[in-house]
């Protein structure tokens, strides 16, 4: 299994051929004290998961990880993780992609091709004493290879099906963990504004009208942005906004979901 030249600082690999899935395998690790910045990779899961449940075909040939955070926060705060992570692997993508495909985020955790989900975030975490984090667990897998034809009504696509050469996992993976620590780095020292302005210059779906679909029902509204704390922004009929933290949002124009 070829491993990545090297890792930002602070960051090292724990590389496996087949997992059931890494977010698990990073969750053992943590209950065991393994440190912050702890990367799991595997070439195959056999219980690959994405959020709500949700089944995450795992073949060889497409890249799952996870990185193992110990951040000193709150859960409400770390959440804003997901548009850090989004960002990292727009960051891996960065000068591989044809001229031609477009490249945008979809809230919360999402990132499309030509509006179809190639890469998605899922983040696990456990609490501590006093409201405080104990660990963060960040999964992130991209189709590289393939991408499922069954996908439970959206829209999936892969970097070979939309035309990018042929790249190894390991330097995937170490231009997505490289990413990772640089908008990691700047959320922490600048705050949200800087990570939310990076996100919503590639936003899916900003100024239209989206269905949201919570547990309890559905709102419809126009995706008007994200606030301070990185909640959708839902613009009601009414002229009032909706702060939105969980849900899946659907597109008027597309089957793409999350």
């Amino acid at each position: 299994m070829e491993r990545p030249s090297s890792l930002p600082v602070g960051y090292r690999l724990a590389a496996f051929e087949s997992l059931d899935s890494t977010n698990e395998q990073a969750r053992r690790i943590a209950a065991d004290g393994a440190l912050d910045g702890t990367v799991v990779w595997a070439k195959s899961q056999t219980a690959g998961r994405g959020r709500q449940g949700r089944q995450w075909q795992s073949p060889e040939g497409n890249l799952y990880c996870s990185i193992l955070l110990r951040p000193q926060m709150a859960a409400g705060e770390a959440a804003q993780y997901s548009f850090v992570s989004v960002l990292a692997l727009g960051h891996a993508l960065e000068g591989l992609l044809p001229d031609s495909v477009a490249m945008q985020y979809k809230w919360p955790n999402d990132l499309l091709l030509d509006g179809r989900k190639a890469a998605g975030i899922l983040l696990e975490s456990s609490g501590a004493a006093g409201g405080r984090m104990d660990w963060l667990v960040i999964g992130a897998g991209l189709n590289v290879e393939e991408f499922p034809a069954d996908t439970g009504g959206y829209a999936a696509t892969s970097l070979r099906a939309v035309g990018v050469r042929p790249v190894a996992l390991s330097e995937l993976l170490a231009r997505f963990v490289e990413g990772f620590a640089h908008w990691r780095a700047r959320w922490q020292n600048e705050g949200l504004t800087v990570v939310r302005e990076a996100w919503l210059a590639r936003a899916a779906g900003l100024g239209q009208e989206i269905t949201v679909r919570l547990p309890g029902g559905q709102m419809k509204g126009r995706f008007d942005g994200l606030d301070e704390s990185g909640a959708l922004l839902l613009g009601m009929g009414d002229g009032t906004r909706r702060a939105v933290t969980a849900g899946d949002v659907f597109f008027q124009d597309s089957s793409v979901e999350g």
